[in-house]
Order: C-alpha cells, then sequence, then structure tokens
C-alpha cells in the first residue's frame, strides 16, 4: 500500500473524509492537491483559503491550491469550443473538461511530493472516476492509483456524519444534498430530488441563469471576435478566453439562456439524470459554429461535423491524453485557420440566437449569392452540371428501376 498519496481536492464532503479515510484505514500521508478551473467566487460557499484550511484540519500534511483558470480556458475549453464538443448533443462537458487538467497537476504533484499514488473522491457509478484513473495512467503509468469512495461504502448521510466525527468543517447538509461542480464551462448540479427524472429541477438550484419570467424584457445584441478559432473581445473589448467567457456567461445567463435538463448515458454503462446551466460556454459554441459556416470550406465543414460527436466522446469518456484526440486536436486546430471575424448574438428571454456574422476571410460571396443586378453567378454552367450530376439516377431509372425483386 502506498506511504504518500496526493489527492484530488474539491473541499467537498468526500474528498474531505477521504483524507482523513485514508490515514485510518491505509496508514497513508496525504497531500492535498485543489485546483482552481474558475470556481465562482460568488457562487461558491467557501473561498480557497478556507478550503485549504478544511484539508489541513482533515489531517492533511500539506494543501496547495493551484491557479489554473487561463491555462484551463486556453489549453482546454478553447480547443473543445473550436470541436464544438457537446456530449449527446447537449452537454458542454463542464466537468469532464477540467479532470484532465487536474490530472496533469496531480501528476506534477506526485513527482515533486516523491508520492507513489494519487487518489481521488469519485464513486464507483461516476463517470469522473474513469477520467482521473485513464488520464493518470497515460501520463504516469507507475503511479498506483486509489479510490476510497469506490471501498468505504458510505452514503452521503454517512459521509457527513464521519465528518463530524473527526471535526471536519463541511458545508453539505442532510437537507439539501445536492452535489455541484463548476468551473468556467458552467455548473453540473445533482442529486437530491433531481435524482426523479420526471421532478422539474427546483429554482434554487440555479445560480448563473436567472429564471425567465425574470428576464430582461428588451433584447440585447452581443458582438463577440474571433481570430483562427479563438475568442479574442466582446462588443469590441479586447480580453484573453478565461475573462471571455464568464462575461458572455453573465449577459447570456440574465436572459435565462444555457439550462441543461438531460438523461445523459454514463461512460460505465447506466443513464443518469443531469441539470446544468452553461450560458456562457452554450453562447460560445453557438457563436463559433456559425462564424465556421461563412470561413470553412464545405467538405471539410461536414467532415469536421461528422467527427465532432467523437471528439466530444473522448473527452467525456476520460481519453483526452490518447492518440486518437491528439490526431483530432491536429486535424480541428488545422480547419480553425481562417475561422476570424465577429458574431452578433441576440439576447431575449430564454433564447440566444445569431443575428448577424462577418468574417475577414470569408468564403460567401455577394456577386454570386445575389439575385440582383450584381449577380455574377453563370447561370448557363448549370444546365450541364445538373445533367451530369444526375446521370447515374436517370440511368438506373431507365434500365432498373421496377425491375427488382423487391418491386
Amino acid at each position: 500500500m502506498a506511504k504518500r498519496v496526493v489527492l484530488a481536492y474539491s473541499g467537498g464532503l468526500d474528498t474531505s473524509i477521504a483524507v482523513r479515510w485514508i490515514q485510518e484505514e491505509w496508514k497513508a500521508e496525504v497531500v492535498c492537491v485543489a485546483v482552481d478551473v474558475g470556481q465562482d467566487p460568488d457562487t461558491t460557499p467557501d473561498d480557497w483559503d478556507t478550503i485549504r484550511a478544511r484539508a489541513m484540519a482533515a489531517g492533511a500534511i500539506e494543501a496547495n491550491v493551484i491557479d489554473a483558470r487561463a491555462e484551463f480556458a486556453s489549453e482546454y475549453v478553447v480547443p473543445a469550443m473550436q470541436a464544438n464538443a457537446l456530449y449527446e448533443g447537449k452537454y458542454p462537458l463542464v466537468s469532464a473538461l477540467s479532470r484532465p487538467l487536474i490530472v496533469k497537476h496531480l501528476v506534477q504533484a506526485a513527482r515533486y511530493y516523491e508520492a507513489d499514488a494519487v487518489a481521488h473522491g469519485c464513486t464507483g457509478k461516476g463517470n469522473d472516476q474513469v477520467r482521473f484513473e485513464v488520464g493518470t495512467r497515460a501520463l504516469a503509468p507507475d503511479l498506483e492509483v486509489l479510490a476510497p469512495a469506490r471501498l468505504w461504502g458510505l452514503t452521503r448521510e454517512d459521509s457527513i456524519e464521519y465528518a463530524r466525527k473527526w471535526d471536519i468543517p463541511i458545508a453539505a447538509k442532510k437537507g439539501k444534498l445536492y452535489s455541484i461542480d463548476e468551473n468556467l464551462v458552467g455548473r453540473a448540479i445533482e442529486c437530491g430530488e433531481m435524482e426523479d427524472p420526471w421532478v422539474s429541477p427546483p429554482d434554487d438550484v440555479y445560480t448563473l441563469t436567472r429564471n425567465v419570467a425574470d428576464a430582461p424584457r428588451e433584447p440585447r445584441d452581443i458582438v463577440v471576435r474571433f481570430e483562427a478559432g479563438v475568442p479574442v473581445s466582446l462588443d469590441g473589448v479586447e480580453m484573453p478566453p478565461v475573462e471571455l467567457i464568464p462575461a458572455l456567461g453573465a449577459a447570456a445567463g440574465e436572459y435565462g439562456f444555457g439550462r441543461i435538463d438531460m438523461v445523459e448515458n454514463r461512460r460505465v454503462g447506466i443513464k443518469s439524470r443531469e441539470t446544468y446551466e452553461c450560458p456562457g460556454s452554450l453562447a460560445l459554441i453557438l457563436a463559433h459554429q456559425d462564424l465556421e459556416s461563412m470561413t470553412v470550406e464545405r467538405d471539410l465543414m461536414r467532415e469536421k461535423a461528422r467527427l465532432e460527436p467523437r471528439y466530444a466522446e473522448l473527452v467525456y469518456d476520460g481519453l483526452w491524453f490518447s492518440p486518437l484526440k491528439e490526431a483530432l486536436d491536429a486535424f480541428v486546430q488545422s480547419s480553425q485557420e481562417f475561422v476570424t471575424g465577429e458574431v452578433r448574438l441576440r439576447l431575449e428571454p430564454g433564447r440566444c440566437f445569431v443575428a448577424g456574422r462577418r468574417a475577414d476571410h470569408g468564403l460567401y460571396d455577394y456577386g454570386l449569392a445575389t439575385y440582383d443586378a450584381a449577380d455574377s453567378f453563370r447561370h448557363e454552367d448549370a444546365e450541364g452540371f445538373v445533367r451530369l450530376w444526375g446521370l447515374s439516377v436517370e440511368m438506373w431509372s431507365r434500365r432498373q428501376r421496377g425491375l427488382g425483386s423487391g418491386a
């Protein structure tokens, strides 16, 4: 058994009691690593000093907080946005995107502290266990990966009592058992009454999005500029992705846009009811996808659209560090060379949609598209093109249609 363990620490219930449990059951020292990936200090109950103090109170020999917000935005969120990655067509990978970054810093800490194992607080039926363990084995196959929550057999109520027994200060209460994960991409909310897929999510679980009934009545336009597929400004104000994503999210969330309520397929084979709010990331993907329609050549765009669901599946399934993911990254990056321009998003109560777009090197040509006097399309070329395009089905109709066994 490991002698020193680096634990991915969130400050939540499971990882807080995991610090003490690892010490008591496995007699190992615990170093806690908490990674700041953009949890909103205005909507989370604890600041990082409190979380670090909680880890030390639980018995950690050291507790580090790593500010990885800019790294997360530029190296994880933006590449996924460029791939228009939505798992099962809906979910912009809130938790899944942050896990490989956390794994990277876990492995670095394990090397620094000369640990022989890393650990996480994931249960046996969740996706995050896959992401932490597969990611760690991809980066550091020599490290042991421990999962105490798969072994201790504690219910959430049991865990709260365990924390009380060891005087571990926690935020979870028996009467409100939501599990929340938050970062720059958005918030994931589960547990409690929402485990019944028939029950509507209570309005008080949302913090990034207003109720549509309370949204402003007057529409608002907001312009997003991209350069080579990277978002660089809002309404002409330049800002890095780490600032732009939450700023766009605040604007879209004010109008009640960005809530997701879905039943998704977890990697372990079960269906799970999940509730998310992702106003900024969903609005950004919407704008980016639209700009691509003006700037990416047809066949490239179609092939990219075919691969985008696979990209999202790889990230969701914990394969960020994999040969296929690296190959898809190279493909996506190549496709972004001319994705430069502006998209005007219109916000209305409960809605965000594209109201206009313009590109620096777009493939849209007014002379070819218009039907007015400026029309430069060679209409006389169409007759031969259409005849040749339909020649194969014409011959099928003349020679075979109606003669087959299924006629």
